[in-house]
């Protein structure tokens, strides 16, 4: 071989050599620089193990702390099919299982297990083959976990197996373990190596009495959202009620726990910790929503009918002590939620009949335009000029004004509207908040129609309470401003929100809207109304043994499809006690009662419900009498 020759033969096998190298480097310097997230991120996920920490919704209690809704933790266990197939992966659990039984092991330290741990794996990895240890590996997983899920072997093998044979990489064994119940999984899933294992946290919505005050706590409903680790994850969020209404109060922001089994070079666990919602107290007394919820079940069903509801507001703050409506739905199945998730109270618009004529009455007084005692011609039962005709239900001649609302005259109540002057009139039934939400934190309120058509006829109907439509809770409200010395006052169903270590971060005052009437006129009115339950009221079925009552009937005759339909009301009564410092306003409404025992009117129907209500308010309150009670009446109230 000439010297040439083999020159040219060494430069080949440098060349060969340099390149080979040269791209080793290349290749070396990607997987370093460019490639370096995406390989570490690959060998991570073999070996850690990230879980996603939510932050718990806050609870929703009442006003005396009693907790209606709260947040429980739960746990789904995941299996990851990819480690779980991964021989290199899973055969730690396998040699643990070995190692733990040598004489010994107990005695070793730390480190000396873990060496011990290594040397075994690399022994197994040696000897067994690949499908051998991740056989192995799950028979050993489902003899670890089967018992602790409450499962028998054979069905959780299944449950493993039969989503992999499909082709399922990721997917439940067990759903909505209990916090105590997953936390006892986890020390045995950390405790035996077992790879391949994940679990999922989630929070699930638990409300304490689901058929109480349902449109006042409200729901919640799951939305995906985008989690603190980068995955997709649902949560709960407010979707009625007080529970949509306080969602920027109630809502809890998740943490992560990040943590290595094997750490990578240079990483350790993380972890951020999940901020848990504020708690909202309202103003609602459980105690007395249980008595409104019993006795509209118990009238609706006496006087067979399906819809109604009772509103109780304190007059002096505007708390909402107490709002049930019909029908309604329970809030953790959800049944009964398609036919029942009107709040009827805050949504159901309705012509209110006479309970609407205190504007006028209090209007007039409050103007100097009358006194309780001015006397007015009801034209014996019917008035007619030109095309307007209003009649009364009895023939009446001259009434006082206080008279007009003790008979509940239609002709009264025109009469006097009508001195106030048509502008004047719908001014003050705005100054009730009448025509307008009552602005209260509950969604979907409606703001009823009010409005000036400058028609003779409209108006004429409008002083006695039809041609317009208001809501329960505005009905209220007002009626609370006639209760309380003439104030109109929000109403209110926070009463405050609340750490969770109990510390008060936001207390909701009382919220004056405006003066409506003077203290004078706002008294007045109250004797007037208390005469309206005393013997020649229309009222007499709202008395309460012990106590001065004061209130309003109202009857109008229900309106479906925009036509009215005779013989069909909707029957209500406006209510406060005791008359003279009234401790609670309560409105009953109900809609379409279809019984034939008796006349279907306010009088007959709404106010004794009204009766039973009160009653039994005023033991839950303590309220201390104001009126003598007879013997009779007396032995009929005690428990013996």
């Amino acid at each position: 071989m000439s010297t040439r020759s083999f020159q040219v033969r060494c430069l080949i096998l440098c060349l060969v050599f340099v390149t080979g190298l040269s791209f080793l480097s290349v290749r070396l310097i990607q997987i370093q620089l460019w490639e370096r997230k995406k390989y570490a991120d690959r060998a991570r996920a073999a070996y850690d193990r990230s879980e996603v920490l939510p932050g718990l919704r806050g609870k929703i209690v009442d006003r005396h702390e009693e907790v209606l809704a709260k947040s429980i933790a739960l746990s789904t266990v995941m299996v990851d099919a990819k480690l779980l197939g991964d021989p290199v992966v899973v055969v730690k659990a396998l040699a643990y299982e070995r190692v733990s039984m040598e004489e010994g092991w107990d005695q070793l330290s730390a480190v000396d297990r873990v060496r011990r741990l290594k040397a075994e794996r690399s022994v197994i990895l040696e000897q067994e083959k690949p499908e051998a240890i991740v056989s192995k590996n799950l028979a050993r997983a489902v003899g670890v976990l089967a018992r602790p899920l409450g499962l028998r072997r054979e069905e959780l093998r299944a449950r493993i197996e039969d989503p992999m044979s499909k082709g399922r990489m990721f997917f439940p064994i067990a759903k909505d373990l209990p916090e105590d119940a997953a936390d006892q999984l986890r020390e045995l899933i950390e405790e035996n190596h077992l790879k391949g294992f994940q679990f999922q946290n989630s929070i699930k919505r638990w409300y304490t009495s689901p058929d109480l005050a349902t449109h006042v706590i409200g729901y919640t409903g799951e939305e995906k959202r985008v989690g603190v680790n980068g995955k997709t994850t649902f949560v709960q969020v407010g979707k009625f009620g007080v529970e949509a209404a306080m969602e920027e109060y109630l809502h809890g922001k998740d943490g992560l726990w990040d943590h290595l089994n094997i750490p990578m070079p240079g990483e350790e666990g993380t972890m951020v910790p999940p901020v848990h919602g504020l708690n909202v107290r309202l103003a609602i007394d459980m105690g007395l929503q249980t008595i409104v919820e019993e006795e509209l079940d118990a009238g609706l069903k006496e006087f067979k009918s399906e819809r109604g509801c009772i509103v109780v507001l304190d007059p002096k703050t505007g708390e909402l002590l107490a709002m049930v409506n019909r029908p309604h739905f329970n809030l953790i199945r959800k049944e009964g939620l398609a036919k029942g998730a009107m709040n009827y109270a805050l949504q159901g618009v309705y012509e209110p009949g006479s309970t609407f004529k205190i504007v006028a009455v209090a209007g007039a007084l409050n103007e100097g335009l009358v006194n309780p005692q001015t006397q007015i011609f009801c034209h014996n039962g019917l008035l007619t000029e030109g095309k307007l005709r209003i009649p009364d239900h009895h023939p009446y001649g001259y009434l006082s004004v206080e008279g007009v609302l003790i008979k509940s005259s239609n002709i009264g109540a025109f009469k006097i509207a009508r001195q106030m002057g048509v502008k004047n009139f719908y001014d003050y039934a705005k100054e009730f908040g009448f025509g307008q939400p009552t602005g209260i934190l509950l969604s979907g309120e409606s703001s009823g129609v009010v409005r000036n058509t400058k028609n003779l006829i409209d108006f004429s109907r409008a002083s006695y309470g039809y041609a317009l439509n208001v809501t329960p809770l505005q009905v209220a409200a007002a009626y609370g401003a006639i209760a309380n010395g003439g104030e109109l006052i929000r109403p209110r169903v926070i009463h405050s929100i609340v750490a969770g270590d109990g510390t008060v971060l936001e207390k909701f005052q009382p919220e004056v809207v405006r003066r409506v009437i003077s203290e004078k006129v706002s008294k007045d009115m109250r004797v007037a109304l208390g005469k309206v339950t005393e013997t020649g009221g229309t009222a007499t079925l709202a008395q309460v043994a012990g106590f001065k009552v004061a209130g309003k009937t109202g009857t109008a005759v229900r309106i479906k499809n925009g036509r009215y339909q005779p013989g069909h009301y909707t029957v209500s009564f406006a209510g406060m006690m005791p008359a003279e410092d009234p401790a609670f306003v309560c409105l009953v409404v109900i809609d379409d009662p279809l019984t034939d025992e008796v006349s279907r009117y306010g009088g007959t129907i709404a106010a004794p419900i009204f009766s039973k209500v009160a009653t039994r308010l005023a033991t839950q309150m303590n309220l201390t009498p104001t009126e003598p009670i007879e013997p009779e009446e007396a032995l009929a109230n005690t428990s013996e």
